[in-house]
């Protein structure tokens, strides 16, 4: 494994984001980054895409949103959507790009980031609670709020 890095989502790296193959039974808990990519340029001044690379390969996805004037607050920094390669789950990339989204949202003047999630055996839940987000309470579907301190 290389050295992990961010690069804004581009017409170089939307297939290979795209295509990010997950681990059996995950792709219910998670919308195609192409339906997050399509929202990024809906919202182009709060959305913020990027691609977690290792060397030229891209190994995992993350889109944040910034908007400190939602009406909603677990929207006003959070995390969208963070997608990783099954094959190179539990080696530290989802935790990278959720970190820098966590630097961003610090550079913005946030205090905080939320994600929301859906409960379930192979859902994301213990992903989060290991990365240090904290359940703060539910949303209206029922899926779980998680707040990470910054």
């Amino acid at each position: 494994m290389g050295e992990l890095r961010l690069e804004e989502l581009s017409a170089k790296t939307i297939v290979a984001a795209n295509n990010l193959t997950l681990r059996r039974g995950q792709e219910q808990f998670v919308t195609p980054p192409s339906y997050a990519i399509a929202d990024s340029f809906l919202n182009p001044v709060t959305s913020w895409p990027r691609v977690v690379l290792d060397e030229d390969r891209v190994v995992g996805f993350i889109r944040g949103n910034f908007d400190p004037d939602a009406t909603q607050e677990e929207f006003r920094s959070c995390v969208w959507r963070v997608t990783v390669a099954g094959d190179r789950q539990g080696t530290g990339v989802g935790k990278f790009a959720v970190l820098a989204l966590a630097e961003e949202a610090k550079s913005r003047g946030f205090d905080h980031i939320t994600a929301l999630w859906e409960p379930g055996d192979d859902g994301p839940e213990e992903f989060f609670l290991r990365v240090g987000f904290v359940i703060t309470g539910q949303s209206q579907y029922g899926e779980n709020i998680g707040t990470l301190s910054i």
